[in-house]
Formats: C-alpha cells, sequence, structure tokens
C-alpha cells in the first residue's frame, strides 16, 4: 500500500502549513505563534480533546477511535534554530536569526496531516495522542513534557517520532532496533593564569599554551582510554582567549561535546577529563575548573516496536525503500526521554539530496511529507484495528 490516497488529496494543505510554520521559526520552549498555528489547525481539524500549555507551548491532542483500546503516542518536534535563514525562498523566515533548519515544521506537517486523516476516518480502536513538542533543540522539551506527567495522564501506552533525513533516497525510512542515536554530554574548562606582554612570557603563567595542552590531551580519551570498537566521540569545539597579538591573556576558555551509548564509558569520560584538566593545569602552572552537564539521554528504540514500524513503513514506502538495521548514528535526540518510559520507536524518513540539517541553506522537502503522514496513520490503524473488522 503507498501512501494514503486520502492523504495525497490534501498534501497541498500540508504544504501551506508547512511552509507557514517556515516563516515563523521560534526557539525553544518560547514558540507561542507556532503553537497557535497548530491549534487552530487541530480545532479545524476536529480533533476530540486538545491540552495546551504543557511544557510551556506544548500540546496534547487526543483522536477517539471506534470501541475501547490502548492509546499510542504521535509525536512532532516544532522549534527552530538560532540560524541566519540563506535558502532565499518566498517563504522564508521572517524572525531575524532563527530558521527552521532542522525540518521541524516539515514534521509538524506530517503530524497535523496524519490528524486530519485520522479524525475524518477513525478507522482505529482506543485513541491516538497527538504530541506537539517544543524545545527539542534545546532545553530537553520531551523530557519536561515527561516530567509534567504527559504519558501518565493520556495513558499513552507506545509512543513514535520520525525525523527527517537528507541524503537518504526520497521517502525512504530507516531505523534500527536498540541504540540510535547517542547520548550527549556537554563540558566546559575554564583556565586562570597570569597574564602580561607577549614579549615577556616568563613573567607569566600562560593560559594559551595550557589551553593548547589541554584540547591535545583530550584527544588521548577516544584513542588510548577506551576499546576502539565501542562508539565514542570527543570533541574539543570552542577555544576562547586573548584579544590582541601582543599581550598574553589572563584566562582561557574550552567547551565540547560527548557522544556515548554507555552510562559506564560516560562515566569514564567525565573522570578522564577531570584528571586531564587537572594534571595540564598542575603542569603549566595554572588554575583550572571543569563542569561536565550530562544532557539527552541515548535514544534506544525497543526491539519489537522498531520491527513493527519498519514493517508499516515498508508498506507506505516498499520494502526496497526501507532499512531496518540501519544501525547507529552520533547525533541526538530529546525522544530518548519518551523511550526511556514507554516501548515505542524512532526512525528517519529520506527527504533526498539537500543541504543538510542545521544548514543555512536546508528546507524541507515537502513531497515527503505525505510520505510521513501515512506512515503515521498506518502505523495507528494496524495497531490499533476496530474490533471484528
Amino acid at each position: 500500500m503507498p501512501i494514503v490516497n486520502r492523504i495525497a488529496e490534501f498534501s497541498a494543505d500540508m504544504t501551506a502549513w508547512r511552509r507557514h510554520l517556515h516563516t515563523i521559526p521560534e526557539l525553544g520552549f518560547e514558540c507561542s505563534k507556532t503553537a497557535a498555528f497548530i491549534a487552530e489547525r487541530l480545532r479545524e481539524i476536529g480533533v476530540d480533546e486538545m491540552h495546551e500549555g504543557i511544557a510551556q507551548t506544548g500540546i496534547v491532542a487526543i483522536i477517539n477511535g471506534q470501541g475501547e483500546g490502548p492509546t499510542i503516542g504521535l509525536r512532532a518536534d516544532f522549534d527552530g534554530l538560532p540560524i541566519i535563514e540563506a535558502t532565499g525562498l518566498e517563504y522564508a523566515s521572517e524572525h531575524a536569526g532563527k530558521m527552521h533548519a532542522c525540518g521541524h515544521d516539515g514534521h509538524t506537517a506530517m503530524l497535523l496531516g496524519a490528524a486530519k486523516y485520522l479524525a475524518e476516518t477513525r478507522n482505529f480502536s482506543g485513541r491516538v495522542a497527538l504530541i506537539f513538542q517544543p524545545a527539542e533543540e534545546n532545553g530537553g522539551g520531551a523530557g519536561v513534557m515527561v516530567e509534567e506527567g504527559v504519558l501518565d495522564t493520556f495513558h499513552i501506552a507506545q509512543v513514535y517520532g520520525i525525523h527527517n533525513a537528507p541524503g537518504f533516497v526520497e521517502g525512504g525510512f530507516y531505523t534500527t532496533p536498540g541504540p540510535i542515536m547517542a547520548a550527549v554530554d556537554t563540558f566546559h574548562i575554564d583556565i586562570k593564569g597570569v597574564g602580561g606582554h607577549g614579549a615577556m612570557p616568563h613573567e607569566t603563567c600562560d593560559p594559551v599554551i595550557a589551553a593548547c595542552g589541554v584540547a591535545q590531551a583530550i584527544q588521548t580519551i577516544v584513542s588510548r582510554n577506551h576499546y576502539a570498537l565501542d562508539d565514542l566521540v570527543v570533541s574539543v569545539t570552542q577555544i576562547h582567549t586573548g584579544s590582541v597579538d601582543n599581550v598574553i591573556p589572563d584566562t582561557a576558555y574550552l567547551n565540547g561535546t560527548v557522544r556515548t551509548f554507555d552510562p559506564v564509558v560516560q562515566d569514564m569520560v567525565e573522570r578522564r577529563l577531570g584528571e586531564i584538566v587537572a594534571g595540564q593545569a598542575a603542569s603549566y602552572g595554572v588554575s583550572a575548573t571543569l563542569r561536565y552537564e550530562r544532557g539527552y539521554p541515548a535514544t534506544i528504540n525497543h526491539a519489537k516496536e522498531a520491527a513493527y514500524a519498519a514493517e508499516v513503513a515498508a508498506e507506505v514506502a516498499g520494502e526496497s525503500k526501507v532499512i531496518a538495521d540501519a544501525g547507529r548514528e552520533m547525533g541526538a535526540e530529546d525522544f530518548a526521554y519518551m523511550l526511556q518510559e514507554r516501548p515505542g520507536a524512532y526512525l528517519f524518513l529520506g527527504q533526498g539530496e539537500s543541504a543538510g540539517l542545521h544548514h543555512p541553506e536546508y528546507n524541507f522537502n515537502d513531497a515527503v511529507a505525505p510520505v510521513g503522514a501515512s506512515f503515521f496513520a498506518r502505523l495507528v490503524e494496524r495497531a490499533q484495528p476496530i474490533a471484528g473488522a
């Protein structure tokens, strides 16, 4: 079964919704315009319940099926990124310095499309909970929604989400059982030395040299403290120090990211970072402090639900366009918090060749929105068929 015919009929609506959302990107939890637009569409669609103001601007909408049954959760994130858009599109961002550079506008349009179809047909038992979530990019909105009781309040038994994938075949899907995306941590290192004249370094305790030493030593965590066949990334991404060519500064700052799947490895990295920072500070005669912030946990698909989702995806896209055991990658996703609490799965939907995620020239491919909406719709209909149908 390809794209659901009824969904194909209103694909132009999804395109219009998505492109409007693209013009009004908002950040974090402060997504009031986006939430208002979503709520207006849901009222037009005719959902049975709508609960607003969850995690500040999040929404949960309920569609009742025919007869008793469980509740299945479908999630879309809707926040943007602090990026200056460079697409030149007629529907480019109207909010300076903000952009939908990760396709969350498309995710929202797909879930609205599925909602429209499910509300019209109700060819399922139980209920569907449509979860529209802010603050995926920064803030862990999924975790906040879980903390505020979304999964318990609405008796959600299982939960699914989709992310678009530039560079993967248009309209194809991939997923995997078990870990699919990494945990993400952040480290901050502040170095305090003694500055002075660049021509008289012997009178200083140079934080610049110390910062270079710390950055180089950090690379040994992956190469010398970790089993090579396990996945681990430790990247120094920022070094800030100094302001002029002939002055040795007083301070330096380093920042970076850690990506892991195993909590034991995560603990090792934090410990080794502390040891390296202390040791390098002592060797260069400076003081240094480490702040290690644990972020989103690893996104771990449940095996049974991942296999089921891949079957549904193959029904919609064709078996040749679905990879059910694609393996894991080092990006991170706060949908992990929902999968910690309920069985479910996370999938990627190919959008063909395009600029990459978080790129200023990125744009969601509207042609794949009906594919994603059809996947959500068939996921529900197959998981919760009407008794006797």
